[in-house]
């Protein structure tokens, strides 16, 4: 990017040169025309009072004649230098306002700004390419965790209600292509303290130069990239450790394990909320017959994934020979009550309006419901405008397309935990998944649970690094409340991870050691009272032997009003 001053004085080279040769020109006539002094001798004006006074007659404040009284002559030129420098300065204060407001300069202005609040970063960052649906579902739930988000995006719009909205942790915003290896890089793919990238672009080709910029301006950036086609998928994860998330996909799996295992699906839904999101009811469609309105991309991993599941379903599609659709297709919009009607409407216990036309599926669903109305409705929602309505028709499960991506990368983001602890508990049943479900209800509120992970290590948590090498600790003991330690902590610990070894919801007598990971389940304020004991040794050994060590009683007074 060429330096913001050189490209300014460049812009306003003919200005300044004029300004300097009417200050030249006025201050040579004031030291070349002779003058008076106080007892009517002849005198000339040195430079130095020449250009005193050009300065504050130019500048219009006008102090006088001095040091002597003008002669006529001197007068006569002082009327041409007002009248001179006037119209030098209108012309460059001018030139410098057209300058100001180009709108080349303004952007170069603003890229100038923006890469040197980047470099000023001394926390840890991700850097966002897209901020759609997902990418502000996404930026608002790391702000909400105290992580940093530079964000570029193409659309200005989209970029001014980045600064528009309230955020913890206010992200930086840039208008610009994140296709464009210089781009990526004036954003800060090879700042230190960029810690992954994450691509949501709604092009799947831009999506992959990104992860290509990243692989090779710095290897070692953690990627993670929305696509929606198979092809795009399998590019980007043909190099590096890429990390991909197929909206369709990912939702078809989950509404697959909503019918065959509706306690499962809650408990996924829950550990992937974003902080602060309202628990969603338990949804329990029933297996049977479903009919699917459009085979599309979206159809085609719906029908995959249900069939998979050993569930029934019937198709409609528009255009049944484009699209390659299955035998048996029933050849219409679906927005026809005809056409519901042969697709066996009366006999099917769901429907799932899956075309790319918000209109169409908001039809689909209200003729269902018309001749049907205890069928379970799914609705596919395209345009992020389009929400109140949605939300108003009252679907038993709405498909956005933001939230299902967000979602699932915040997941990830947060820790790596939670992956293991999903990918552990598949091989369990939905009556365990039910249980764990009711466990987490009796330790939050009314919002998704807060995860978080210990780490037993030196750095993170000192006081329980000290505990496990000295004496020994048990989960138990962590789980005990620093205000009075007979009670415990509302917290379920979800995974234990020792080295390779993988514990689900380990039992409260399991002793803890050095480098431990643990996956920990709990409202956020009950979060920052396990975190003190293991930061601080007072509270740990409280809670270790009963009694209370040197300055015990102002942290156990400090905790009484906490």
């Amino acid at each position: 990017m060429p330096d913001i001053f050189y490209v300014l004085l460049r812009r306003m080279r003919a200005p300044l040169i004029v300004l300097i040769l009417m200050y030249a020109v006025s201050v040579l006539g004031f030291t070349l025309i002779p003058g008076q002094d106080a007892e009517g001798q002849p005198w000339h004006m040195s430079f130095f009072h020449a250009l005193y006074v050009v300065s504050y007659t130019a500048s219009t404040i006008g102090f006088g004649e001095i040091p002597y009284a003008f002669t006529e002559a001197q007068r006569l030129w002082m009327v041409f230098v007002i009248h001179l420098t006037v119209i030098g300065w209108l012309y460059s204060i001018g030139s410098l306002l057209t300058v100001l407001q180009d709108p080349a300069f303004r952007r170069l202005r603003t890229e100038y700004a923006f890469q040197r609040s980047v470099k000023r970063l001394r926390t840890p960052f991700y850097l966002v390419c897209g901020y759609g649906d997902t990418g502000g579902i996404l930026v608002k739930a790391l702000a909400d965790e105290g992580i940093k988000s530079v964000v570029i995006d193409r659309d200005e719009n989209r970029i001014n209600e980045l600064e528009l909205n309230d955020y913890i942790r206010r992200p930086l915003g840039l208008l610009a292509d994140a296709a464009k290896p210089a781009v990526l890089e004036m954003a800060g793919i090879t700042h230190n303290y960029c810690v992954g990238i994450i691509a949501l672009t709604d092009s799947d080709q831009t999506n992959q130069m990104v992860a290509l910029s990243a692989y090779l301006l710095n290897p070692d950036l953690r990627v993670l990239a929305r696509v929606e086609s198979a092809e795009a998928g399998a590019n980007i994860r043909s190099f590096g450790k890429n990390e991909v998330i197929d909206p369709f996909e990912t939702f078809a799996g989950r509404l697959a394990m909503a019918i065959h295992s509706p306690g499962m699906y809650t408990l996924f839904t829950w550990m992937t909320g974003v902080p602060h999101e309202v628990l969603r009811e338990p949804l329990f469609p029933e297996p049977g017959v479903w009919i699917l309105s459009g085979y599309g991309r979206f159809g085609k991993a719906l029908c995959r994934h249900l069939q998979q599941a050993g569930i029934q379903m019937q198709v409609i599609e528009t255009d049944p020979v484009r699209t390659n659709a299955p035998p048996g297709t029933i050849a219409g919009s679906g927005v026809e009550a005809s056409t519901l009607l042969d697709a066996g409407l009366k006999r099917a216990v769901g429907i799932i309006a899956g075309t790319d036309n918000d209109a169409n599926n908001l039809s689909i669903l209200m003729t269902a419901r018309e001749l049907k109305p205890d069928i379970f409705m799914v609705a596919r929602q395209n345009q992020r405008d389009n929400g109140i309505i949605f939300d108003k028709a009252n679907f038993n499960l709405i498909m956005k397309r933001g939230d299902v991506v967000a979602h699932k990368i915040f997941a990830l983001l947060r820790t790596p935990l939670i992956s293991h602890f999903l990918e552990a508990v598949k091989a369990r049943d939905d009556d365990w998944a039910n249980l764990l479900v009711s466990r987490i209800l009796g330790v939050t509120t009314d919002e998704v649970p807060y995860l978080w992970e210990i780490k037993i290590n030196k750095t993170r948590t000192p006081a329980l690094y000290k505990g496990c090498l000295a004496h020994g600790v048990t989960l138990r003991d962590l789980l005990r409340d620093p205000r009075k330690r007979e009670a415990q902590l509302p917290v379920i610990p979800l995974l234990l991870k020792r080295q390779e070894q993988v514990m689900v919801l380990p039992d409260a007598d399991t002793g803890l050691a050095v480098s431990d990971r643990l996956l920990m389940c709990a409202s956020y304020p009950t979060s920052h009272d396990m975190q003190w004991a293991t930061q601080n040794e007072n509270v740990l050994h409280y809670l270790l032997t009963g009694q209370e060590t040197s300055g015990g009683d102002v942290w156990r007074r400090l905790l009484r009003y906490c």
